[in-house]
């Protein structure tokens, strides 16, 4: 087995864990923490296949924009105590079962599709480029997709202030 096979495989099998972890956990801040933990992975896994500029957005906007966001939410509000309870154990039945199909229905698509390399010739990656379709809403912009994020920081603010005056 070669290193490269070996990091792939301790990337996603720290993701997988951190995963499990931050949606089994009970305490609110471990599962905070525990979530930090899956997106730095996935930023080394980004990194591990020279997708720098993703690693680095996953990193900044991700793993320091909303985890650290929830985490201050939760430390200033007092709430680093709180326990979730346990889910009735018909939805631990229906969420296991939607887990598994979902994980089916992937595993299906991915054996059935047959991969073939791409003939396009490489998108230029120099900080022009880059900057130009940061700022672009035609064929490979980013416009469109820095608005969608804005509104899923939006949502996580809301969420953390939600769970932060959440009553005892």
């Amino acid at each position: 087995m070669t290193a490269y096979k070996i990091m792939f495989y301790l990337f996603a099998a720290m993701i997988i864990v951190f995963s499990i972890l931050t949606v089994t956990s009970r305490r609110i801040l471990r599962a905070a923490v525990f979530l930090l933990f899956v997106l730095i992975s996935t930023a080394g896994l980004y990194f591990w296949l020279d997708y720098q500029f993703m690693a680095g957005v996953q990193l900044a906007l991700y793993a320091g924009g909303i985890v650290v966001l929830i985490i201050f939410s939760i430390l200033l509000t007092s709430h680093i105590d709180q326990k979730f309870t346990q889910p009735h154990w018909s939805k631990r039945i229906m969420a296991a079962t939607a887990a598994l199909s979902g994980m089916g229905l992937c595993l299906l698509l991915f054996l059935q599709h047959t991969f073939v390399p791409g003939t396009n010739p490489p998108i230029k990656n120099d900080m022009t480029a880059i900057g130009t379709q940061l700022l672009s809403t035609e064929h490979n912009g980013f416009a469109l997709p820095f608005e969608v994020i804005s509104i899923l920081l939006l949502a996580a603010m809301i969420a953390a202030i939600i769970i932060a005056k959440k009553g005892k």
